[in-house]
């Protein structure tokens, strides 16, 4: 049964990886879409591919969610145009460098943190007031099997998205008496533009994290978040975390 039909999803890094895959498979599902990220040639040939094949509206808009003012000023366009987003999904996020706490950049740090934890802040303060107004909506995190399990070198990424774990289950408690919903969906290993940015473009470093064993697919992720979303409005899927079958733990991966 397709509960969100004609609904609106707002999606944060939307251009590559689980965001792609998630706007195409929201598409499907006929939800109209505003896509946020920061390449805008990638977001106007997903608006025009997804236009096409399913016929719904999309919005998009070049967009750092490091910024709590620009979060404000889409959230009262959003309200103005009478486009409240029925889900958020907080997917925009970054792992940078692979480094021992006490050799890390602190700028690869500052990123992550700006990235991970203070955009899903600042989109959620900015879209979520609009939902509780309104007593429904959606918030989906993508977190990650790293906010679960710390693993050598992940040091800070794993703080953030052990955050982001934390935020989950505190906004989750502090709606209680709403029917606003909140989840996270927590992927272990996913073959995306992930580890590529993580080491900073060297794609042939990039390539090693996959191989040996089949990982995750960004549309694997998105077919677990349409199915958080479209439970009935009396189901709230709080975590659900999801990992490629050769992949046991953080820490334990068969590879052949």
């Amino acid at each position: 049964m397709n509960r969100i039909k004609g609904r609106t999803a707002l999606i944060t890094g939307a251009t590559a990886g689980i965001g792609k895959a998630c706007a195409q498979a929201f598409a499907a599902m006929e939800v109209n879409l505003i896509l946020l990220a920061r390449r805008e040639e990638r977001l106007d040939a997903l608006k025009r591919e997804l236009e096409r094949a399913h016929g719904i509206f999309v919005l998009t808009k070049v967009f750092d969610v490091r910024s709590f003012a620009a979060a404000l000023e889409l959230a009262a366009e959003l309200e103005a145009d009478g486009r409240v987003p029925d889900i958020l999904l907080n997917n925009a996020g970054k792992a940078l460098g692979m480094s021992k706490l006490h050799e890390g950049d602190v700028e690869d740090w500052e990123e992550m943190i700006d990235t991970n934890i203070k955009g899903l802040l600042y989109m959620t303060r900015a879209i979520l007031p609009m939902m509780v107004a309104r007593n429904s909506g959606h918030v989906i995190n993508i977190g990650s099997i790293a906010g679960h399990q710390v693993y050598p070198s992940g040091n800070v990424y794993n703080a953030t998205k052990f955050a982001v774990r934390a935020l989950t289950e505190g906004m989750n408690v502090d709606l209680a008496g709403t029917k606003v919903r909140i989840s996270s969906v927590d992927p272990g290993l996913v073959e995306t533009e992930f580890s590529e940015v993580r080491f900073r473009g060297d794609t042939e470093r990039a390539a090693t994290v996959y191989e040996g064993y089949t990982p995750l697919r960004g549309e694997d992720v998105a077919e677990a978040v349409v199915f958080v979303a479209n439970r009935p409005e009396h189901v709230d899927i709080l975590d659900l975390v999801i990992l490629p079958t050769d992949q046991r733990s953080a820490h334990v991966l068969h590879k052949a």
